[in-house]
């Protein structure tokens, strides 16, 4: 996990209403409009949360023609399994050199000999 791919999937969790719709969308896909009803979030507002989900890929959109011809945006939960641990975050913070030498001084000066 990169570490934009980790800050994503923190701040996709970290929201009680985000919380919320990953409940709605364990139980079954849903049609925006109905997952508004059900949380009684307006649909801006819910697009708002639902677009931190999908970019952290928790949850994906499609959308679909209603036997009338109408465009029908539909949500469901991508299958996740979230783990955080430190090496999880020293893995997502690898790429960053400063993340490592500031551990690696903190060690250092943190020890007695």
């Amino acid at each position: 996990m990169t570490r934009e791919q980790l800050l994503a999937v923190l701040a996709a969790v970290g929201h009680e209403q985000r919380l919320r719709i990953i409940v709605e969308l364990a139980r079954n896909r849903l049609h925006v409009s109905e997952l508004a009803r059900r949380l009684q979030l307006s649909r801006p507002l819910l697009y708002m949360h639902l677009e931190r989900l999908e970019k952290a890929g928790l949850v994906t959109g499609s959308l679909e023609l209603s036997p009338q011809g109408k465009a029908m945006k539909f949500f469901e939960l991508t299958p996740f399994d979230l783990h955080l641990t430190v090496d999880t975050v020293l893995e997502a913070m690898a790429d960053d050199g400063d993340a490592e030498t500031e551990l690696g001084e903190s060690n250092v000066k943190g020890s007695t000999t």
